[in-house]
């Protein structure tokens, strides 16, 4: 009776040691809290491709919003059709798939390329799966079954250069976060993720179109959600949405998101001509089609009209001058473009402006697509032309600047980092690897057969890649 018992008491310790150790998770756009970095020791493949390394893969359909795992399971979505969304769910160990879900999208909306309809992330509290998508707002899946556990409409983004939806939700503690700033009525959702009602919603009416995904920050004794937009990176109370603070440092663009560490906020920014160079500037050159200097009505996007006929205001269907000045921008938040790389401590109560900025770097050519990463003491970027720049997290001094990665071409996906490496994914399908530290160190470079515009999720030894059309998984064979 007593061997019973110490078998048994063996078994509760081990089944307690296997839950302790069991696979971490990558539950949203970037993983956790978004940064870009995995947790685990496991050994992660330097060189993969096709032929190598390559543990299983799954053709999706077109898409490029960035897989997650959760709880042993892979979620991805894609178009399986000309207006039909799939939401998928694999086994991440041997990729065989769990579930299917597919919503009829309706009529869709214009997007640029090479954006896809299927661009946001999912994710997950490990019961429901999180899929925000233009025509259909917010909708939660059961983890195992992919039933609909709920849906919530939102209004339809609205961009006046048609660059197309591409905001991802987040999920902290009972809530799903979601940021939506377009042109039209950029907001912050709190959603209950378990009956998709909606808690709260607060207004950032002085925002134009961006893609940052809402992060959280400790600092001083509380946790914020803060969001970065044009111009302005806010931090809100989780449980009511009302703004704590805002430091207006950033610039009018915002299509990259934030990494925290610590109580400090890092935020890399390239935006559209100098400081001087406002929205009326972009617009003449992307809308003007007759390069008249005035922007005529049928220049704009038709969502835009009423807009456009209340800042008309001599009735001479054109907007021009002061006219287009506040047609499109808050006159409370004329910021221009410009290059930046921040870090802001998180915290504090009204303009932090002043006081919170920790160090930013002007001219240091950040990306205005592909997000900072943060490892170590390392703030790592990288853009267009494969080139890239780190600096010293804590003090912004500068480790190498602008060197060539050997992947020249476009970069939309973020680098992610595990295992002393860090992962660059290029447009044209090779992804680069680097060794992770104050020197420039290449590694290799690997080709996935077709383009890539989503950023990797690295669980346990293994790296998960979203191509144009398939989802990939890589990883050392077991020694």
């Amino acid at each position: 009776m007593k061997i019973n018992k110490s078998l048994a008491l063996v078994a509760a310790v081990i089944l307690a040691l296997a839950i302790t150790a069991r696979a971490e998770d990558w539950p949203q756009f970037r993983g956790e809290n978004s940064s870009g970095v995995s947790k685990s020791d496991k050994p992660l493949p330097t060189k993969f491709s096709l032929t190598e390394n390559l543990r299983w893969s799954a053709k999706l359909g077109d898409g490029i919003g960035s897989p997650i795992v959760v709880g042993g399971r892979v979620f991805s979505t894609a178009m399986t059709d000309e207006q039909k969304l799939g939401i998928f769910a694999f086994d991440s160990n041997t990729g065989k798939q769990l579930w299917k879900t597919e919503l009829d999208t309706g009529k869709l909306p214009r997007i640029t390329p090479p954006n896809s309809h299927a661009s946001a992330t999912p994710a997950s509290d490990g019961k429901r799966v999180y899929v925000h998508f233009s025509t259909l707002g917010l909708i939660a899946l059961d983890c195992e079954t992919g039933q609909i556990a709920w849906k919530r409409s939102l209004p339809v983004p609205a961009y006046l250069m048609d660059w197309g939806s591409g905001s991802s939700p987040i999920v902290y503690k009972d809530l799903v976060i979601f940021n939506q700033d377009d042109d039209l009525a950029p907001a912050l959702f709190a959603v209950d993720s378990a009956t998709g009602e909606i808690r709260w919603k607060t207004d950032r009416k002085e925002m134009l179109a961006g893609y940052a995904i809402p992060v959280l920050c400790e600092a001083g004794g509380r946790t914020d959600i803060v969001v970065a937009g044009s111009g302005k990176l806010k931090g809100y109370d989780p449980k009511t949405g009302k703004e704590l603070w805002v430091c207006n440092s950033l610039l009018r663009t915002m299509m990259t998101s934030p990494v925290v560490k610590g109580d400090l906020i890092y935020t890399s920014v390239q935006s559209y001509g100098d400081e001087s160079r406002t929205l009326k500037y972009a617009l003449l050159e992307w809308l003007d089609t007759n390069q008249d200097g005035n922007l005529a009505r049928d220049e704009v996007p038709k969502e835009f009209w009423e807009r456009f006929d209340q800042s008309d205001k001599d009735k001479s269907k054109f907007l021009s001058g002061s006219e287009l000045d506040t047609a499109f921008q808050s006159a409370e938040n004329m910021i221009g473009g410009g290059t930046s790389i921040q870090a802001v401590r998180g915290g504090g109560s009204g303009d932090v402006t002043s006081t919170n900025v920790i160090f930013d770097l002007h001219n240091k050519s950040p990306s205005n697509l592909t997000s900072p990463l943060v490892v170590g003491n390392q703030l790592f970027v990288v853009k267009k032309g494969g080139l890239s720049s780190s600096f010293d997290a804590a003090t912004g001094s500068t480790h190498w600047e602008l060197a060539r990665i050997k992947n020249i071409g476009d970069y939309y996906g973020s680098p992610v980092a595990g295992d002393g490496k860090i992962y660059v994914p290029g447009e044209n399908g090779f992804i680069v690897v680097l060794e992770q530290g104050e020197k420039m160190k290449f590694l290799a470079k690997n080709d996935i057969g077709e383009p890539c515009l989503a950023t990797p999720a690295i669980v346990d030894g293994r790296i998960f890649i979203r191509g144009r059309e398939t989802l990939f998984c890589f990883g050392e064979e077991a020694k």
